[in-house]
Formats: C-alpha cells, sequence, structure tokens
C-alpha cells in the first residue's frame, strides 16, 4: 500500500531536506543550539549568568541550567564540560546552595596551581559563557531522617558541599539569616581549616551563622594555628561522641579522620576532594576493558600496532585510507600524540562519561591506560 503526503506535507519534507543539505555536515538541530541552546531535549548546557571572586584565587559562577536540569540536593555536586585549547574537559564541583526560587545554580571554583580547567573557569570565564553539564549527583547529603547533632570538618574547597547544606538549614535574607522551623533541631558545629584567613572560601558567610547562633565556628588557619592534629579534635568539640561527622577536604585530611573515627567507633561520611594525577612516562599497560586484555606497550610505537601484535583485534582503517577507524574511547590514562609529542589525559570522574576518543594509530601510551573495547 502507497502513501501520498499532503502537499504541506511535501513541502515541509522538501524544505527539510534543502535544509540539512544546505549545512551538511550540520543539521538544523546544530542551529538551534546556537540561538535557543537551553532549550528542552537539547544536549544539557548551562549559560553563566555571573562570576563572583570569593578570594584571590577562587570565584563563584551562577549559571541558569536548561530546560530539562533535574535540580539536586544540597551536598551534591555537578559534572561540568568545559572546551579548553579545543579540547573538552570535564570537572567536578559542589552546588553551594540548595534549590532556588530563580532555578539558577552555583559553584564555587578554587585555581588549581598547574591546572589545566580551575584557572579557566576562575580567570578567564565571562558571563554569557556555555558550559556542559550533567544532572547532579553525589551521596554526600544529610540523611532525610536521623542525627540532627552535626559536626562538619572542612578544609579548603571542601567547604562548598558542607556550605550548601547549610545555606539551606539557614536561609540568608536581607534581613539576615533565617531560622526556619525545619532547622530548628539541629545543632551544628563546622571545624574549617585554611591555609589563611584571607584564603578561607565562605568565611563571611560562616561568620553570619555563627553570628545568627545558627552555628559554632571553629576556624583553624595553617599559618596561626599549625595543621590541624586530631589529636586536638576533643579540645575544639568537646562533645565529639555525641555527634555525626560531615568531613570534606583533601585526602590527607580524610584519611586522618577515618583512622581517628574508626579507632573510636564515631560515625562520618565523607566527600573526598582528591585530584588524581597521573604521571606522564614512556610506555605502561593498556587494558582493554570489555576484552578482558592486558598489553605491555612501550612509548616509541602506536597503540595499534603494538595491541595488534599481541593478538588483540583491533578496529583501523588506516592501511586503506580510511582515517579515524582506530579511534577508540580512553576511560582513564595517557596517551602521547607521536607526531607533536601532545599529552592525552583521562581521569576518572573528571573526564565525560563516554571517555576521550583516541587515535590509537598515532597515539602511544604514556602511562598505564584503560580503553573501552
Amino acid at each position: 500500500m502507497s502513501t501520498t503526503l499532503a502537499p504541506s506535507n511535501r513541502w515541509r519534507t522538501r524544505a527539510l531536506k534543502i535544509a540539512e543539505a544546505a549545512t551538511t555536515p550540520l543539521v538544523p538541530a546544530d542551529f538551534l543550539d546556537l540561538f535557543a541552546p537551553l532549550r528542552t531535549g537539547a544536549e544539557l548546557r548551562g549559560r553563566v549568568e555571573s562570576v563572583h571572586p570569593e578570594t584571590a584565587d577562587a570565584a563563584t559562577l551562577v549559571i541558569r541550567p536548561g530546560a530539562d536540569w533535574s535540580g539536586h540536593v544540597p551536598g551534591q555536586y555537578v559534572r561540568i564540560g568545559v572546551d579548553v585549547d579545543g579540547v573538552r574537559c570535564w570537572r567536578a564541583y559542589s552546588l553551594t546552595h540548595g534549590p532556588r526560587a530563580d532555578g539558577r545554580i552555583s559553584i564555587t571554583v578554587k585555581a588549581v596551581p598547574d591546572g589545566h580547567v580551575s584557572p579557566y573557569l576562575v580567570r578567564h570565564t565571562r558571563p554569557g559563557t556555555l558550559l556542559h553539564l550533567e544532572q547532579a549527583a553525589g551521596e554526600f547529603v544529610l540523611p532525610v531522617s536521623g542525627p540532627r547533632k552535626l559536626l562538619f570538618i572542612t578544609a579548603g574547597s571542601g567547604i562548598t558541599p558542607v556550605i550548601g547544606m547549610l545555606r539551606n538549614l539557614y536561609p540568608s535574607t536581607d534581613s539576615g539569616v533565617l531560622r526556619l522551623a525545619r532547622s530548628t533541631p539541629y545543632d551544628v558545629v563546622v571545624v574549617h581549616v585554611a591555609p589563611s584567613e584571607p584564603d578561607s572560601i565562605f568565611l563571611d558567610d560562616l561568620r553570619k551563622l555563627e553570628a545568627a547562633g545558627a552555628i559554632r565556628l571553629v576556624a583553624r588557619y595553617d599559618d596561626q594555628h599549625g595543621i590541624l592534629d586530631l589529636a586536638d579534635i576533643d579540645a575544639l568539640v568537646p562533645d565529639l561522641a555525641e555527634r555525626t561527622t560531615f568531613a570534606c577536604g583533601p585526602g590527607g585530611l580524610l584519611d586522618a579522620i577515618t583512622g581517628h573515627h574508626e579507632d573510636r567507633g564515631l560515625p562520618l561520611f565523607t566527600e573526598q576532594f582528591r585530584v588524581t594525577t597521573l604521571v606522564a612516562g614512556e610506555g605502561g599497560t593498556v587494558t582493554f576493558d570489555r576484552a578482558g586484555v592486558d598489553v605491555e606497550c612501550d612509548g616509541g610505537r602506536p597503540i595499534l600496532e603494538q595491541a595488534e601484535e599481541a593478538g588483540v583485534l583491533m578496529p583501523s582503517g588506516c592501511r586503506m585510507g580510511i582515517c579515524y577507524q582506530c579511534v577508540l574511547p580512553m576511560r582513564e590514562g595517557v596517551v602521547r600524540d607521536l607526531r607533536t609529542g601532545e599529552l592525552t589525559t583521562a581521569v576518572p570522574g573528571e573526564t565525560g562519561s563516554g571517555g576521550i576518543r583516541i587515535q590509537t594509530c598515532i597515539n602511544a601510551a604514556a602511562g598505564p591506560c584503560h580503553l573501552d573495547h
């Protein structure tokens, strides 16, 4: 049975085909992204509306998320994708507030020395910049029901998920900090550690919360008090044994807190701000995850060539003059472009969920790598 299109439908179909032909390799959806990138059904993005300096090397970005943003629970994080030097990089940042009436979200970024993404976000992001987003995630949140006598131990940018929880419990308005009925049962102590007072992110917010009687603040600065010794924690928080601890900060501090609390049987929830450091070298073990095969590769020859020698069936059209048939997603690791020496790095939790696609015919292992193949 044949179907005849109505004249209006025929013209619509022809117009779409003409538009697609004229924009090849782009399609009309690509142009919609230019004019309505935050629309329903589009790839999830957010538009930066304002940038507020917090310290000399930290700034808060207020972002209008796309229509498909699903919201978040205070304490959760969002993965942000930003194109730096033509490469899309992903990093996770805590949301520094509770749900907002205007639907905006905010993250606070501290520029990491020698970092690739954080200095770009802090120093070069301007209002109007589009960022790629993923939906909020993370389990470092207050229980719906449970303990109300809490201790937050934070260090550096580890304050960011905690400030989101505190702002949700005790909203700040022009008339001051609000003490809501739902926050009345909470008894909160915050031990916040920073290198110095000027480096202490959200210090003004914490002081206002303490002045309003919402929290008790114990501020510790390395240049004044020295490095925090957990042997002193009982003196700082005399009723420690009665509190449930939420800790967020660098790995060293969290390891110490974890050992301390485990030894004493104290409840603890942690969120670890530890950047995975991948040191580039010469060669390494390339793991083909789905095949369950490890191949020891030297750093002077392409991964494609060495994997084939080891008996791995590799996709490739290079020898037939068909480019990009050898591309595979790298979920973790470092490779070096044999033509330019440029390094490409994939870090779990920071790289996009699909990994970074690399050409195995021109890249050599520069350390252990995991390829989705």
